[in-house]
């Protein structure tokens, strides 16, 4: 396979790696320098590339795990997902500060689930990969992803109802 080759093949996914490479290591520099790690050891692979099924799984699961490398040599217990890539429709100034308010409370659950259920929010609800992928990816069966993406869903409401009933915890 040729240059030209690869480009074409990685072009569809490789902001996707980048981005969940932020995710996991939030720096933008750690995440640009995981992506092009993996996508050098992709080139590496080149030759042999074609045989494999998916090799946008393959490079998602190769990028997850780069960074999970990162981060325990680090010994950084803290991950962070943040959702930054929404766009409004110029909502009323209230609405604009509630939804920002809500989106600061979700981030914060999000940051307190274990780690597979961050990941795999990361994956189906800010990715939209299909659960097929994130099963490969996370090296689960689907109906673990399944699982635990509901039950992620299920403690982000139960924490979002809490504060909106409530107030402020």
């Amino acid at each position: 396979m040729n240059q030209n080759e690869f480009v074409l093949l990685i072009s569809p996914f490789k902001d996707k790696l980048f981005r969940l490479a932020k995710r996991l290591l939030v720096s933008t520099e750690e995440a640009e320098d995981a992506t092009q790690e993996v996508l050098v050891k992709l080139w590496s692979k080149n030759e042999n590339l074609d045989s494999y099924r998916s090799v946008e799984a393959m490079a998602m699961t190769m990028t997850k795990n780069y960074c999970l490398d990162q981060l325990k040599s680090k010994r950084s217990d803290n991950l962070k997902i943040v959702h930054n890539n929404f766009t409004d429709r110029e909502p009323s100034l209230d609405k604009k500060v509630e939804d920002n308010d809500s989106l600061i409370w979700v981030e914060k659950i999000i940051d307190q689930l274990p780690e597979q259920q961050r990941l795999i929010i990361q994956l189906r609800d800010i990715e939209q990969c299909e659960f097929s992928e994130i099963a490969k990816i996370t090296e689960m069966n689907e109906t673990a992803v399944r699982v635990a993406l509901s039950r992620a869903r299920k403690t982000i409401r139960e924490f979002m109802l809490k504060t909106h009933s409530y107030g402020v915890q």
